[in-house]
């Protein structure tokens, strides 16, 4: 896991995104749908309509990074998962995105199963 300052929030995007958005589009989204300033230092998570993917934005005060993670098998768990209809921003801690990326259910707080890749048959 990246080491964040304390004074960085995580804070995540509700509603799905489409993964097609690079840094600029996904910039507009924080300042236009989660009225956040995108440039403010905070870690902001956006999930695909399936939770199949995963990116994080983040301005490092001379340029933005990105991390992102596709699944093959399986879907990710985002923390406000069954709890209703969430707000457009969603806080998290480090641990609910350590979780979210590790495959943790943080409701029922179990590992989902490891992906292996097929086996060949004959």
């Amino acid at each position: 896991m990246i080491g964040l300052p304390s004074s960085v929030q995580l804070l995540a995007c509700t509603t799905p995104i489409d993964m097609r958005k690079s840094f600029d589009g996904l910039a507009s989204i924080v300042e236009g749908e989660m009225g956040q300033d995108a440039m403010n230092g905070h870690v902001y998570c956006f999930f695909s309509k399936r939770a199949t993917q995963i990116r994080l934005l983040w301005w490092d005060r001379d340029g933005w990074m990105m991390l992102c993670k596709r699944l093959e098998r399986g879907r990710f768990v985002p923390p406000w998962f069954g709890q209703g209809k969430p707000p457009d921003v969603w806080q998290m801690e480090s641990a609910d995105l350590a979780m979210v990326l590790a495959g943790i259910d943080a409701r029922g707080a179990k590992k989902l199963p490891r992906w292996r890749p097929p086996t060949a048959t004959k």
